[in-house]
């Protein structure tokens, strides 16, 4: 069973933290009524950050629809796409109880865009402190890449309310994080670049706050066949280490 902070009924906001099993149990609130701290509580709760990619409106709404009822109510949609701003937009409207965010986002400029469609918290690849100060005055949620122990601390002291350590898998994985988190005790750390099935129980236990992944939990051919269980199934299994690897 999975502890929630952000439970809800009829829209309105408390602050339970019953446990809940299936998300079919479960009323998400909506989030344009949450504030920075509870998608914050949120995100850190539920310890998976899916980043996602579609090519058209429909396995936009497929992607949605399947998360949520995954037990996920979060996704990244990267900057690099061309019609990103678009797409976020359109999760915003048709999904009103999904956190959706802005990745890759390199600029205040197309953080700004990322908020007028919806967007409540910026991910970025790097120290970009234009994003992390925009987030900070529009109470959006910021998530700053970073690798090194210098730029970790360098992130989390000009006020990132995560910092995603990319890529993990390039400088030892989940004992890099250990190392981290060790030396930054409070930050709190997101794990991203090869992250897996396999790995992800160790990044947890290394003392990651959560996890960004993307094809590994919503595969493109899952989406092209409209493969539902599977993405569900794989869910599960992430939320599971997840679970496990705070037990």
């Amino acid at each position: 069973m999975r502890p929630t902070t952000r439970l809800a009924t009829d829209g309105q906001r408390t602050q339970s933290t019953e446990r809940i099993t299936h998300s079919s149990q479960f009323e998400y609130p909506v989030v344009a009524t949450l504030t920075k701290e509870e998608i914050c509580a949120c995100i850190e709760d539920t310890g998976v950050i899916p980043s996602a990619s579609a090519s058209s409106q429909e396995d936009t709404v497929f992607i949605a629809e399947t998360l949520i009822e995954s037990g996920i109510p979060i996704v990244e949609v990267s900057m690099n796409a061309p019609d990103a701003i678009d797409v976020i937009s359109l999760l915003v409207k048709h999904a009103p109880t999904m956190i959706v965010g802005g990745g890759s986002v390199r600029n205040a400029d197309t953080a700004r865009k990322c908020r007028d469609a919806g967007a409540r918290f910026l991910a970025t690849d790097g120290m970009i402190a234009g994003v992390v100060e925009f987030a900070a005055q529009e109470k959006l949620v910021a998530i700053t890449g970073a690798l090194t122990l210098t730029e970790v601390i360098a992130a989390w002291d000009c006020g990132s309310d995560f910092v995603k350590v990319v890529p993990c898998h390039a400088v030892g994985g989940h004992n890099y994080i250990r190392t981290l988190s060790d030396a930054v005790p409070h930050a709190r750390l997101i794990a991203a670049g090869g992250v897996n099935q396999l790995t992800a129980l160790n990044y947890i236990k290394a003392g990651a706050a959560a996890l960004s992944v993307s094809g590994e939990l919503i595969p493109p051919d899952a989406i092209h066949l409209r493969q539902t269980r599977r993405i569900q199934e794989l869910a599960r299994r992430f939320l599971t280490a997840v679970d496990n690897g705070r037990a």
